[in-house]
């Protein structure tokens, strides 16, 4: 039997069918459509995919930062490799001459990129009049498959020194001795694209030369400075996941979310839809997603932020907000520090609310959805799947006389420190120490 097979986009064509696939590996991911990948996304419920890629595109990319897809990042260089050297500069005579002249007397190769089929021919003569000693030849896609054959052959085994190709060359080439590039109209091609291009050439232990060629600057598009500025920038080696964040932000991520969608994330909000999508990735996934607690409590306490404290209403909305969501204590101590910073002295209501805060923190921990408070009593009602230990709770009921338990899962309990009439957050952090002592005994 066949244990592996290497192949094109052919075998994710409706009539290849496999036995038991078990593993999908992708190379070059950037270069497959929306139609392969979702052909892909149907074998996804069955089959591990692993997708590689140097410059992933501003969506894939996207979609490993939001978690939709997991994102592993391999930045560690072969052994020996040098950076290559990048230059920006307008298509002047003595430049390319020098360069390739370099290029010759080491021994090495050179590949000159001119992304035009209809004037190629004249690019090569071009550069057969500047170098007249070097062995040029033209290589594009539309030329009969030998001879194209032919040409790469010749290239690879050193019978020409520079190639006049188009982005043929893109991926799957690796020739050790070529290590100069001209990229021909650089503004006109996408970072990705560029990026791949440049990694061509520094493929052995010898320095590289990249040389991107475009007009004057200011016939630059905005976009275009920004990309040359980012391959200009970024020339470390492994720096492929820095050029894809610098592609994201100069394109963005696609219109997920805009008015061409069935939706609109204004409705939602940011903060849920991210809180949507991740509890929705989970269950793709297979893991066990608990419905999320929302705590409510109720001390009969005068919790609040004053509007004397806080006059702007836009700004007490959103310190409410941010205390009732808070998932650690060290967050609302943070938020105390920076009550004082900007307001001044903590009044008792917005400590009182700081103090229901850190109880709806241990709630959340617990998957516990109501506390209440009537008189010297306080209950705790358990909702679905409580991080709790039903045996150690049947125990300190049977235990403790004070405990009671109705059928409908609600715990009451006397609390040990009263609460008076105009309380204190003192008196509201003992309450909450004793909710956190009784939760601790029954884990």
């Amino acid at each position: 039997g066949i244990d592996i097979v290497i192949g094109t986009h052919r075998l994710l064509q409706k009539d290849v069918d496999f036995k038991n696939l078990g593993l999908l590996v992708i190379d070059e991911e950037h270069r497959f459509g929306v139609r392969h990948k979702e052909k892909i996304k149907t074998l996804r419920k069955k089959v591990d995919v692993l997708a590689l890629t140097a410059t992933p595109i501003p969506r894939t990319l996207h979609m490993a930062l939001s978690g939709i897809r997991e994102l592993s990042v391999i930045e560690t260089p072969p052994a020996d490799r040098l950076a290559i050297r990048t230059t920006i500069t307008t298509f002047r005579d003595d430049i390319v001459r020098e360069a390739i002249l370099r290029e010759r007397s080491r021994g090495g190769q050179v590949f000159f990129v001119h992304n035009r089929i209809e004037s190629i021919a004249a690019c090569a003569e071009r550069l057969h009049r500047l170098v007249p000693e070097a062995r040029i030849a033209v290589a594009h896609g539309q030329m009969e498959t030998l001879a194209l054959e032919e040409i790469m052959i010749a290239f690879h085994e050193r019978r020409y020194d520079i190639l006049v190709c188009t982005t043929i060359i893109e991926s799957g080439l690796d020739i050790p001795t070529a290590n100069t590039i001209f990229i021909d109209r650089a503004d006109t091609f996408g970072l990705a694209q560029l990026y791949q291009l440049r990694g061509r050439v520094g493929r052995s232990h010898h320095r590289a030369y990249c040389y991107l060629l475009v007009p004057p600057r200011r016939e630059l598009s905005p976009d275009a400075q920004k990309r040359l500025a980012a391959m200009q920038e970024l020339t470390t080696l492994g720096s492929g996941f820095k050029i894809a964040a610098h592609d994201l932000s100069i394109r963005g991520a696609g219109n997920m979310l805009g008015r061409e969608q069935s939706g609109q994330i204004a409705a939602v909000g940011f903060e849920l839809y991210t809180e949507l999508l991740s509890e929705a990735v989970r269950q793709l996934r297979g893991e066990d997603v608990a419905e999320a607690v929302t705590p409510e409590v109720e001390l009969q306490i005068p919790a609040y932020i004053p509007e004397d404290y806080v006059p702007d209403t836009t700004q007490r909305l959103l310190l409410h907000k941010r205390l009732a969501s808070a998932l650690e204590e060290a967050e609302i101590e943070e938020m105390k520090g920076e009550f004082i910073d900007r307001f001044g002295e903590i009044p008792e209501p917005v400590l009182l609310l700081c103090e229901i805060s850190r109880l709806k923190v241990l709630m959340r921990a617990y998957r516990i959805p109501k506390v209440t408070r009537k008189d010297k009593h306080l209950t705790i009602t358990f909702g679905e799947r409580p991080r709790l230990s039903s045996q150690a709770l049947l125990e300190q009921v049977r235990r403790n006389p004070a405990l009671r338990l109705t059928p409908d899962m609600r715990l009451t309990f006397p609390l040990t420190t009263p609460i008076s009439p105009t309380p204190f957050s003192s008196e509201i952090a003992s309450v909450v120490e004793e909710v956190r002592t009784l939760l601790h005994e029954l884990r």
